[in-house]
């Protein structure tokens, strides 16, 4: 058991440095943006037409969920007129950069572990390390650029359906107009406290994209055992990267909105 134990955790320690140091080396390569810039809109586009379709159901079910909730629960209160100005704190703060951080561990960010690991396996990355051409800068640079810069493209774009669903309910169901509903989401987003939610925002989305693709790329480039393996590194991918966008998106809000 407690041998166990110990092996989990030299596990758990050793990934974590390895794709620290994943990471730093990525940063070291950001002077080949340039020359890699065709590779990087190329994982942008992957990362966001990839998932658009997804994301824009998720956002605009979102928007409608947390209106018609909320709403109803303010209703007994006779203040189910603020549902703008709520669901525009909640889906720039919070719920955007969560829900599509999620997506994307699971369908960009997984296909990213598979592709790398297949790659590690079939010896394709041993053979790019005999030919001189470090992996980091083929492989793993355009992937953590490119998936980092459109997570916050897309969180914004979220946001947007999720107000527009919640409009819908707001009106349809609540009884609230429209000119009401729009002017405090625009209150909102014009006054300091907004820009200072969308600014948070759009940092949250920076850095789950940062974390996703980057744990992704670590899990592919330490897959082991084949096939099998390939689908190990590819669901640990997933989960950790869940794990570590809750663990941060806590830690961020703390930072920003500490009393």
């Amino acid at each position: 058991m407690l041998e166990s134990f110990k092996e989990k955790a030299n596990d758990t320690l050793y990934a974590a440095g390895y794709t620290i140091v994943l990471i730093a080396e990525t940063f070291l390569n950001l002077r080949f943006a340039v020359e890699k810039r065709k590779e990087i809109l190329d994982q942008m586009f992957i990362a966001g037409v990839g998932s658009l379709f997804v994301v824009s159901v998720v956002a605009v079910f979102t928007g409608m969920l947390l209106t018609l909730n909320t709403g109803l629960g303010l209703k007994d209160f006779g203040a189910e007129g603020q549902i703008g100005l709520l669901l525009t704190i909640t889906l720039t703060r919070e719920m955007s950069p969560f829900m599509t951080a999620l997506i994307l561990a699971a369908s960009i960010g997984s296909a990213i572990a598979a592709e790398i690991g297949t790659m590690k396996v079939s010896e394709e990355i041993d053979a790019l390390e005999v030919m001189s051409i470090d992996p980091v800068r083929f492989l793993v640079f355009p992937r953590v650029l490119g998936f980092s810069l459109m997570v916050p493209v897309l969180c914004v774009y979220s946001s947007i359906l999720g107000i527009l669903g919640g409009a819908l309910v707001g009106h349809f169901q609540l009884g609230i107009e429209y000119i009401v509903y729009f002017q405090d989401v625009n209150e909102r987003i014009t006054s300091i406290p907004g820009l200072k939610d969308l600014y948070t925002g759009l940092f949250k989305g920076y850095v789950f994209g940062l974390i996703i693709s980057s744990i992704s790329c670590s899990h592919g480039l330490r897959t082991s055992g084949g096939a099998i393996g390939v689908g190990r590194a590819t669901r640990e991918s997933v989960v950790t990267s869940f794990l570590m966008v809750i663990f941060f998106g806590y830690v961020i809000t703390a930072i920003f909105y500490r009393e």
